[in-house]
């Protein structure tokens, strides 16, 4: 029996939909705090609410392979984490596999000390695991790309860094890979994209698919995340996101393994494709 955390997240959902194509729905379990919001899933649901960690070990009953994905609370993520790796071992569950950070080890964004702790105790619990350090979204990049086409600009603070990101769908189905196929235990993938895009070679492919023109304007830090704030994303948040842009522009998010699409067995989304389904 698989079992899938926060399943009914944006990730989780593609990646159960993964595992029914795969064939493998009557043996997966969706994992969620709100059953009524998995009604839709087509798989067995049960009640999994990081913060009564009392109730988790009986909700993995009968699980051999977990995917934890990562929670959505920052700052909450170590401790709850912690709580579903104690529960895992309590009940039993032979192999977990997780969803990090790309570089999650040596990343100065942010997020990732509570990615790092939860490797950690995933290593230190004897289970078999498998690290997955996902990259950012593309969607994240991508998501508002009729407002800019509507302004003319992107804005950020990534400079000329170069971004690896990687769709929703790929890690999904790299997750799916890695929850039900054999080869992978105590293996760390950095899971980004074939190729790397600046902010600016964004802003060039929106232009010439819009028929638009877009630029791509760099903001200090503080600045875009005054921005973000005026289009309502609250401050922490905000600060993060713009916290995480300056990181990118050394370095932060780029990654050459080209593990992930090793791991699909096929090329990831391009630059080309990302653009192409956020303006349909």
């Amino acid at each position: 029996m698989y079992a899938v955390t926060g399943a009914t997240g944006q990730l989780g959902r593609i990646v159960i939909a993964e595992l029914k194509k795969r064939g493998f729905g009557d043996k997966t379990v969706a994992l969620i705090r709100d059953l009524a919001k998995g009604a839709d899933l087509g798989v067995e649901t049960r009640a999994f609410d990081y913060d009564k960690p009392d109730d988790l070990a009986k909700a993995l009953d009968g699980v051999e392979r977990l995917l934890l994905i990562s929670g959505s609370e920052v700052g909450k993520r170590e401790p709850q984490h912690k709580a579903i790796i104690a529960a895992a071992q309590a009940a039993g569950v032979k192999a977990v596999v997780y969803t990090s950070l790309l570089h999650a080890d040596t990343s100065p964004i942010v997020l990732a000390p509570e990615h790092r702790a939860t490797e950690a105790a995933i290593k230190a619990s004897g289970l078999d695991y498998t690290i997955l350090r996902n990259s950012w979204y593309t969607e994240n990049y991508t998501g508002s790309l009729g407002g800019a086409v509507a302004s003319g600009t992107i804005a950020g603070s990534a400079g000329d860094g170069k971004l690896t990101t990687a769709s929703r769908p790929d890690l999904a189905e790299a997750a799916a890979i890695a929850l039900v196929t054999d080869g992978h235990t105590g293996k760390t993938y950095e899971l980004a994209n074939d190729d790397a895009f600046t902010m600016t070679e964004l802003a060039a492919e929106v232009s010439k698919q819009s028929g638009k023109p877009v630029v791509y304007a760099n903001l200090p830090k503080a600045e875009y995340a005054k921005l973000l704030e005026s289009f309502g994303l609250p401050p922490a948040a905000a600060e993060l996101i713009a916290d995480s842009d300056e990181k990118a522009a050394s370095g932060a998010l780029y990654d050459d393994s080209k593990a992930l699409s090793t791991l699909l067995g096929r090329p990831t989304q391009t630059l080309e494709q990302a653009v192409a389904l956020a303006l349909k």
